[in-house]
C-alpha cells in the first residue's frame, strides 16, 4: 500500500481516512452508509478503504456500507461501469443497487444543465436507497482536487465568503466525505498499488463543462507559472474561512434568538427597530438563516434580493413587502418583519 507524506509522519492512504473519519466524526458505531459510487478511482478508492475499516476487527468500528450507481445513459461505456461496479461488490459481499437514469432527457425538460441533472439524480437515487435501506448517511467520494475546483468555480461565480469553504467534511450530519483530506494523485497511486482497474470516464477530459476547464486548464496552468502547491494553498484557505465563517454562524444564531419574537410553521416575526441596529454582514447572514430555517434551504436566494431586503427594512414603511422568490414574502407591519412561508 502507498506511503505518503501526512503531518510529518508517514502513513497509509487507510490511516489518512481514519485521520479524516476520527477528524470530523464523519462514521459512528451503528451508522448504514450508502455510498455513491460511479465505478471511477475516487468512488472505488473510497468503497475498498471502507470495506477493509468496517472489516478490521481491531479497528473496534461497527458501520454497515451499501453502494448506489447510477447510469446516466449518456456515455457508450456506461453500462460496462455499471457492471464493473457490480462485480465489486459481489466480490466485496457489499449491497448493490443501480438505477439508469435518462439525464440527458431531464436537462432538456428542465432546462437545466447536464451537470446540474445528472447531480439531482443522483442524489435523488441516494436518498432513494438511503430510505429503502434504512441507512442514516450518504458517503461522496469527493477529494481535495474537487474542494479546491468547487472553490474556483465559486469565486468565478461571484459567491460571498462561504463559498470560498469549498467542499465540506460533513454537511447536515448526513453527507460524508472520508476522502476529502486525499489529493487525486493519491487516489490514483492507491488504486494503481491495490490492483484496482477502476473505471474512467472519458467526459472528464472533455473541457466544455466548468468544472473540466479549472481542473484541465486553469489548475495546471496556476501550477505552472504560479503555484505548483496551489492545491495545498487553497486548502489551507479553505480551513481559515470555515474558521471564520463558523464563527459568524455562532454569532447569527445569538442574534437571531434575540430578534426573534415569533415562530409559526408559515410565519417568522422579528424585531425590526433591533435588526436595523445590526451591521449589514450580520444582517444578511440573519435574513439568509431566518429564511433557511422557515423553508428548510435558501436555493433561490440571491445576493440582489437579500439587499432589496435590508434596503426595504432601513426604510421602515409600514405594510410594504417584498416577494425574493415564489416560496418566501418579507413583509413590514407594526414596526415588525414578517418573513411568510408561501409554499
Amino acid at each position: 500500500m502507498i506511503e505518503i507524506k501526512y503531518e510529518n509522519k508517514k502513513c497509509s492512504m487507510i490511516e489518512k481516512v481514519l485521520n479524516t473519519i476520527k477528524k470530523y466524526r464523519l462514521i459512528e458505531n451503528g451508522d448504514r452508509i450508502v455510498l455513491g459510487v460511479s465505478g471511477g478511482p475516487d468512488s472505488i478508492c473510497m468503497l475498498n478503504i471502507l470495506n477493509d475499516i468496517r472489516n478490521d476487527k481491531n479497528l473496534h468500528m461497527n458501520f454497515d456500507i451499501i453502494v448506489a450507481h447510477v447510469n446516466h445513459l449518456i456515455r457508450e461505456e456506461a453500462k460496462e461501469d455499471e457492471i464493473f461496479v457490480k462485480n465489486f461488490c459481489e466480490r466485496i459481499n457489499v449491497e448493490f443497487y443501480s438505477k439508469s437514469i435518462d439525464v440527458q432527457k431531464i436537462a432538456n425538460n428542465s432546462k437545466i444543465g447536464t451537470e446540474e441533472a445528472g447531480r439531482n439524480a443522483r442524489y435523488d437515487f441516494f436518498d432513494e436507497i438511503l430510505q429503502k435501506t434504512s441507512s442514516n448517511k450518504i458517503a461522496i467520494a469527493h477529494n481535495k482536487n474537487d474542494k479546491v475546483e468547487t472553490m474556483i468555480m465559486n469565486v468565478l461565480r461571484g459567491s460571498g465568503i462561504s463559498g470560498l469553504k469549498g467542499i465540506e467534511p460533513i454537511k447536515e450530519n448526513k453527507y460524508i466525505r472520508p476522502l476529502i483530506e486525499c489529493e487525486r494523485f493519491e487516489i490514483e497511486q492507491y488504486c494503481e498499488d491495490n490492483n484496482i482497474d477502476a473505471r474512467i470516464d472519458r467526459t472528464n477530459f472533455e473541457n466544455i463543462y466548468t468544472r473540466n476547464k479549472i481542473r484541465n486548464v486553469i489548475i495546471p496552468y496556476i501550477k505552472r507559472e504560479f503555484n505548483p502547491n496551489v492545491i495545498q494553498t487553497m486548502d489551507r484557505l479553505s480551513e481559515l474561512v470555515k474558521e471564520e465563517d463558523d464563527y459568524l454562524n455562532k454569532l447569527v444564531i445569538e442574534k437571531y434568538k434575540k430578534l426573534i419574537i415569533e415562530e409559526q410553521p408559515k410565519q417568522f416575526i422579528m424585531n425590526l427597530k433591533d435588526f436595523n441596529k445590526e451591521e449589514k454582514v450580520i444582517k444578511s447572514r440573519l435574513l439568509l438563516y431566518t429564511i433557511s430555517r422557515l423553508l428548510g434551504s435558501t436555493k433561490g436566494i440571491e445576493k440582489i434580493h437579500i439587499e432589496d431586503v435590508i434596503k426595504l427594512c432601513e426604510k421602515n414603511i409600514g405594510n410594504k413587502y417584498l416577494t425574493p422568490n415564489k416560496n418566501i414574502k418579507v413583509l413590514i407591519k407594526n414596526h415588525k418583519i414578517y418573513f411568510i412561508n408561501q409554499m
